[in-house]
């Protein structure tokens, strides 16, 4: 196989991603979005969550996220802008605390809570990045996706999945190339490299968001692999409830960062799935957990 034969995604690509990340100011504290369509006609969680992530950080001036929490409410579409109303709960000595509504066709579709600290000194410890091959040995989706066609023909399901990674600029190397397709019954466990396809500019706040943009991918799916179902299969019907993320360290979005995912639980058409993210130094940058619906459509 050739890894480099085909490239996961364009420069176009990562600019079109840098532009829903590009909100306009409409008023006090309030800002306004045109979502785009990447490859499913519902709205992308994580375009929507980094949209209101970077809502947030607009409001403040010289301190980092630290805790992102994030409430689903309603699907949105990619054809209506979104705006974001912030609300400023705190700005205390070391800690700032935001709520965002996302709003679109004047219904909240989603809400967040965010919470800013100042850097400080103190303790720190952290939990080892497990073993993994570095990111220039294994195949990119697109590449993996390229080669299905090829020997077999046929054009996968999850084929949206990959598609998905190429239209949002990022380059994605699962460690397990033989489970991207089909729907084999698997550990609840899944784990990828992944980065932006290109140098973006170094604003953290950008970084942040494009962190919280990626961390939505392939999360959910995560919690079906016991039982053998791909959360793009037509039969079902997978939705993000909430979702949180929290970041540890300083970060870019456009170096290879490890994305470790595992789902502890399943219950009530719901799966919980937790996240690690280390950069190539083995740092844990961030922490993720989202609970999401993984109902069967013939159960409704």
């Amino acid at each position: 196989m050739n890894l480099m034969t085909h490239p996961p995604a364009t420069p176009d690509a990562v600019a079109e991603v840098l532009g829903v990340l590009d909100l306009k100011t409409v008023g006090t504290d309030r800002f306004r979005a045109q979502p785009r369509e990447f490859g499913r006609r519902r709205l992308y969680g994580g375009q929507i969550f980094a949209q209101t992530v970077m809502a947030a950080q607009l409001t403040v001036d010289d301190r980092a996220p630290h805790a992102l929490h994030a409430c689903f409410l309603l699907p949105g579409t990619p054809d209506d802008p979104v705006d974001f109303e912030v609300e400023r709960l705190r700005d205390g000595g070391a800690f700032s605390a935001r709520r965002v509504n996302a709003l679109q066709n004047g219904r909240v579709i989603l809400s967040l809570m965010a919470s800013f600290h100042r850097t400080e000194e103190g303790f720190e410890h952290q939990i080892e990045m497990p073993p993994a091959p570095e990111p220039e040995t294994l195949a990119s989706t697109s590449s993996l996706l390229a080669d299905w066609v090829q020997q077999t023909g046929t054009v996968p399901h999850s084929m949206l999945e990959v598609s998905m990674t190429q239209r949002m600029g990022l380059d994605v190397h699962p460690l397990e190339p033989d489970s991207v397709f089909g729907d084999k019954i698997r550990p609840p466990e899944y784990a990828h490299w992944f980065r932006v396809c290109r140098t973006v500019p170094d604003d953290p706040r950008l970084h942040y968001a494009l962190l919280a943009f990626a961390s939505d991918l392939c999360f959910l799916g995560t919690s079906l692999r016991p039982h053998g179902v791909p959360w793009y299969a037509p039969s079902m019907q997978p939705s993000t409830v909430d979702h949180s993320l929290w970041i540890h360290r300083p970060l870019r979005a456009d170096e290879w960062l490890l994305y470790v995912m595992d789902s502890p639980t399943a219950q009530n058409a719901r799966g919980f799935v937790r996240g690690a993210i280390y950069d190539r130094a083995g740092r844990l940058v961030a922490s993720s957990a989202q609970d999401g619906l993984i109902r069967p459509l013939h159960t409704r």
